[in-house]
């Protein structure tokens, strides 16, 4: 009965993949362009929050510059993402959703500690996987737009290092045992 069960859950996710656009192994370049889209829909989300909540008037800029500039990669990465029929999350995934909901619980220079720590691990994170994909993607469109995009999220982990000190963090973002 179990095996019936785990095949015909595995049927369900693959026809569903499958009716979807989206292979049901995908290719790194596919993982690429999902993984990109959780990162920025929790950029856009999270610089929202900085814009409201931060204290420092560079960080609730850096904030604003994170909705602006992840929002217009994002526009360009749904209509990548279309034209090779990858089906992109609408929805930010359970990570990136504790974090925002740790962030939100914060106020003041402990938020902007922790937000600016959080830009500055996410986009080393995010910087090393887009020279990846613009060395070794398969897929010449999504190399492409890595190799465009990835001097915007070069310079944004240079500004978050910078703003890294004047609020007193190391980057490294605490994780409790």
């Amino acid at each position: 009965m179990m095996k019936a069960v785990v095949l015909g859950t595995v049927f369900v996710m693959t026809a569903g993949s499958a009716l979807a656009g989206t292979p049901a192994v995908p290719t790194p370049d596919q993982r690429f362009v999902m993984n990109t889209a959780w990162v920025g829909m929790a950029e856009v989300e999270l610089g929202k929050l900085a814009s409201e909540k931060a204290v420092s008037a560079d960080v609730k800029s850096f904030g604003q510059r994170m909705v602006t500039d992840h929002g217009k990669a994002g526009d360009e990465l749904k209509t990548l993402a279309q034209t090779k029929g990858i089906t992109l999350p609408t929805d930010m995934d359970a990570k990136h959703k504790a974090v925002r909901d740790r962030l939100m619980k914060m106020s003041g220079e402990a938020f902007d500690h922790a937000y600016i720590a959080e830009m500055v691990n996410g986009h080393r994170q995010a910087v090393a996987a887009f020279r990846t994909e613009s060395r070794s993607g398969k897929d010449a469109d999504i190399k492409a737009w890595a190799e465009k995009t990835l001097p915007t999220v070069s310079d944004h982990l240079k500004v978050a290092q910078s703003l890294n000190k004047p609020v007193g963090t190391s980057g490294r973002v605490r994780t409790r045992k």
